[in-house]
């Protein structure tokens, strides 16, 4: 989607360039299907790769509609997920969720690796939840254990083996992703951030809620009260697991929200701050300001490399 962001004044041609080789096309529901029956599709340096006329299609910014994991096994690499950089070198994985901004690398990828893409559909006939989908620490990047490491690679080893066959029945597919996203999900949590810990689970909840009803003008209090907590334990899980308060936690999000539409939007300024639940524009636009240190206008002419 070609974006145009506009003020009053139409952006410089530049900037409508750049943007328009960020494709929203969804590349995981355009490839060719690995299985006949699922959206999935792993790659590793010598199984999976579309050609250059296919691949180019989809540029290197991109807007994922679907779940993403790249694990390294021999190599180092940088991924851009919400306009932050992470290198990821031997037995660290990255994951990007939906809805996140990806930025893929123009160099090698490593020596040794393999890349998984799959829809929410795929998650969803899955036998359990994996709250590291939730992201709690912020983080988009795991560490593993030689021995985790391992099994990660074995795992994914099966799973390419079983994708080689479109035909494949789609129940040992998800059996072994479910195994895969339970050794990352432990690995997410270390032994002493457990996600069965009450406050943790609190702060997970917390952090759907807001997710689910980010554009809905949230109070503090309808939050606590919908968690069961008064303000003041709301405010000191919060604070204690993300750094920020409840209300500098919404704002962020919020100001995440509207950084992220930028990239493809075809709204006024007016009209993308209706969107995310302000009433106010002038306030909007004065809080992004504030959060980011930058006006809209100024983020926007960033963009291009201006």
């Amino acid at each position: 989607m070609v974006f145009a962001l506009l003020s009053g004044q139409n952006l410089q041609s530049k900037l409508i360039c750049y943007v328009y080789f960020m494709q929203e096309i969804d590349p995981l529901r355009n490839f060719p299907q690995q299985n006949s029956k699922l959206s999935i599709r792993i790659i590793s340096p010598s199984f999976g790769h579309l050609p250059p006329e296919i691949s180019d299609k989809f540029g290197l910014t991109q807007r994922k509609t679907y779940y993403f994991f790249l694990f390294m096994i021999d190599g180092l690499t940088r991924h851009g997920v919400d306009l932050e950089q992470f290198e990821i070198s031997d037995n660290e994985l990255l994951f990007v969720l939906p809805h996140q901004i990806h930025d893929l690398p123009t160099s090698k990828h490593g020596n040794d690796y393999y890349k998984l893409g799959f829809d929410e559909d795929c998650l969803s006939r899955l036998p359990k939840q994996y709250l590291f989908l939730t992201n709690p620490f912020n983080t988009q990047k795991i560490a593993f254990s030689l021995p985790a490491a391992k099994r990660l690679k074995s795992i994914f080893e099966i799973l390419l083996d079983l994708l080689s066959t479109p035909e494949t029945d789609p129940e040992l597919i998800l059996a072994h992703l479910h195994s895969l996203l339970t050794e990352i999900n432990t690995a997410y949590f270390s032994a002493d951030k457990s996600p069965a810990d009450d406050k943790l689970s609190k702060y997970i909840g917390f952090k759907l809620f807001v997710e689910d009803k980010l554009t809905d003008q949230l109070t503090i209090n309808g939050i606590a009260e919908n968690l069961a907590l008064n303000t003041n334990s709301l405010y000191s899980i919060v604070k204690h697991y993300s750094g920020l308060s409840p209300k500098e936690f919404i704002t962020k999000r919020l100001i995440l929200e509207a950084k992220r539409r930028i990239y493809y939007s075809e709204s006024s300024i007016k009209e993308l701050a209706f969107g995310l639940g302000f009433n106010d524009p002038e306030y909007f636009s004065r809080l992004f300001k504030k959060s980011t240190g930058k006006t809209i206008n100024t983020f926007i002419q960033d963009l291009s490399g201006n």
